[in-house]
């Protein structure tokens, strides 16, 4: 049996604690931003649900354990985020919070911080089901 070396994200961003982090920046901004005023609105008052939520789907989406699944089944995503108005504006600042969260990070390069980007702006924009 041979033993898998290669570095996940997970763990190239420091892991729990790290990812702990970036989603509390995250909600941060999304509470205290008034650009995130629109996405800020779809969510419930108390944030604490949405952030474990995230953390959870992030850290199986990432290569760390798979929180989300076990907790909930399949993300299915899209399907989740139906019942929510998400357009190009909704998407953009849900990116804004979430590129001041990366820009806080240690991250190894600025190429993976950069693509780290590049794939969040994939999912998010995945989740555009409206076109206003």
């Amino acid at each position: 049996m041979t033993e898998n070396t290669e570095t996940t994200p997970y763990e190239l961003i420091g892991a729990e604690a790290a990812l702990l982090n970036l989603v509390e920046r995250f909600y941060f901004y999304m509470d205290t931003l008034p650009e995130a005023a629109e996405i800020r609105a779809m969510h419930a008052a108390d944030l604490s649900g949405a952030s474990a939520k995230l953390f959870k789907f992030l850290s199986g989406w990432m290569g760390g354990p798979n929180l989300f699944i076990e907790e909930y089944g399949h993300p299915m995503l899209r399907q989740r985020h139906f019942p929510f108005a998400i357009n190009e504006a909704a998407r953009d600042q849900w990116m804004l919070c979430m590129n001041k969260a990366i820009n806080e990070m240690t991250l190894p390069d600025a190429d993976f911080r950069e693509n780290l980007s590049q794939v969040l702006q994939q999912l998010a924009t995945h989740m555009i089901n409206r076109d206003n």
